[in-house]
């Protein structure tokens, strides 16, 4: 049974940080992507960043690009989100999912390619 569990997020204002985090289990952590999407009330879920099986490469959405950082420890089986420079229209739920095939790393930013999900973490940013 995989699992993820995402904690990490709270309140704060416009141009604080934030740092997400998700622990895995239930599967070899080190061979599969990992993302992070966002979703905020009345919209889709977006992407927001994901990070290859090694950490060797790492995908942006443009609207967080220079401002988050994610990044993976395997050892520890968990990826993080360093989300900088906060802004109103970051908050969302956060949520971290892995994909389904193992040393995959096409269609990063498309939720159909991940398959397990975690259960969100609240991210609001106040102006």
């Amino acid at each position: 049974q995989v699992q993820l569990v995402e904690s990490g997020g709270g309140l704060v204002q416009a141009g604080g940080s934030l740092r997400l985090s998700c622990a895995a289990s239930g599967r070899t952590f080190s061979m599969y992507n990992m993302g992070w999407f966002r979703q905020a009330p009345g919209k889709e879920r977006e992407f927001v960043a994901a990070i290859s099986w090694s950490g060797g490469s790492t995908y942006y959405a443009d609207s967080v690009k220079g401002r988050f950082t994610i990044s993976r420890d395997n050892a520890k089986n968990t990826v993080y989100l360093q989300m900088n420079n906060l802004k109103p229209e970051d908050t969302a739920v956060y949520y971290c999912a892995t994909v389904r095939r193992p040393y995959y790393s096409d269609d990063y930013n498309k939720p159909a390619e991940y398959i397990y999900w975690g259960q969100g973490t609240q991210v609001t940013v106040s102006s």
